[in-house]
């Protein structure tokens, strides 16, 4: 957003944080033009947001996870939601032009353009019985046919390069980071089918190869592909690579926040949602206020949300 003339105040949430606007103002130095959330799948870190007298957008990407996030959406002036499939959850009060499919965004880095293959297929990711049971036991089955099937955790970008075919696993059909990060690597990609607008932006065949969900069978067959045509891997590679350069880096998601910015009178929506705030508590956000003023914990936390809930 920099490189576009804004200039950006970062605040970190570690942990369950919840910030009042008076927080904002303390933090930034200033009445900001705009508050962001970035989503980090915690209980709502901005409370009363409704009132917020500047522009307020919500990067809402655990839809899959967080049921209530369309109720407190409700209070920002912009949604970005990374799952295309969800989007009609939010359409109570947030309008089309306001409500954006925003497929994951690749971060700016530097990849090297040859690295030397150490693996046939990998995956990055999480696997545990206690906290990942589906995807250890699909693994599993998997590892008893590919030897070369290197499962690990850690910095996708210095992994990613390292694999010959790079493994993505999607147990609830979204169109999840790995898919873009892999690509942006210049990975050789083998992806189940997904949904959320994966056949949008993507050509099976063409930018990666697709196995059908939670089938091994099919999921060796194209593996044994690609391992046998080094030449289908080096062009899948390469023509995802130049997809997501051409068109999902970060810059291009702030390209597309920027023009809707641009594109609305952000006055009048501002205004009117201030003016709806009472509408929007007593329909979608004070049973969320009162909610987490039980569930969080926190007496400092608690009185906020309650507060909240009141105004």
């Amino acid at each position: 957003m920099d490189e576009l003339g804004y200039k950006t105040v970062h605040i970190p949430i570690r942990g369950q944080q919840v910030f009042t606007w008076q927080d904002i103002l303390e933090k930034t130095g200033t009445e900001p033009f705009a508050v962001v959330y970035a989503d980090r799948s915690i209980a709502p870190p901005l409370a009363g947001v409704e009132n917020y007298p500047c522009l307020t957008i919500f990067h809402c990407i655990d839809t899959h996870i967080h049921s209530w996030y369309p109720f407190y959406a409700q209070g920002f002036d912009i949604c970005l939601v990374s799952l295309k499939d969800h989007l009609d959850r939010f359409t109570p009060r947030l309008k089309d032009s306001r409500l954006l499919w925003f497929p994951p965004i690749v971060m700016d880095y530097h990849v090297p353009s040859e690295t030397e293959k150490e693996w046939d297929l990998l995956f990055v990711g999480n696997v545990s019985a206690e906290l990942t049971p589906e995807r250890k036991i699909f693994l599993d089955k998997v590892a008893e046919h590919v030897p070369g099937l290197h499962i690990t955790k850690g910095d996708f970008s210095k992994l990613f390069p390292k694999a010959k075919i790079v493994l993505n696993i999607a147990e609830r059909g979204d169109l999840n980071f790995r898919v873009f990060e892999a690509l942006a690597c210049g990975a050789c990609l083998l992806t189940p089918k997904i949904e959320n607008g994966f056949f949008d932006i993507f050509e099976d065949g063409v930018h990666l190869l697709t196995y059908e969900p939670n089938n091994v069978e099919d999921l060796l067959e194209k593996f044994n592909l690609l391992m046998t045509d080094e030449e289908l891997r080096e062009r899948l590679a390469r023509n995802g690579n130049e997809l997501i350069e051409s068109s999902h880096r970060i810059i291009h998601r702030a390209q597309t926040l920027h023009n809707v910015i641009t594109e609305m009178d952000v006055e009048t929506a501002i205004s009117n949602r201030i003016a709806a705030a009472p509408q929007l508590r007593r329909n979608f956000l004070k049973s969320l206020y009162l909610h987490w003023a039980e569930e969080v914990g926190i007496p400092e936390f608690q009185k906020i949300y309650l507060e909240a809930a009141k105004n």
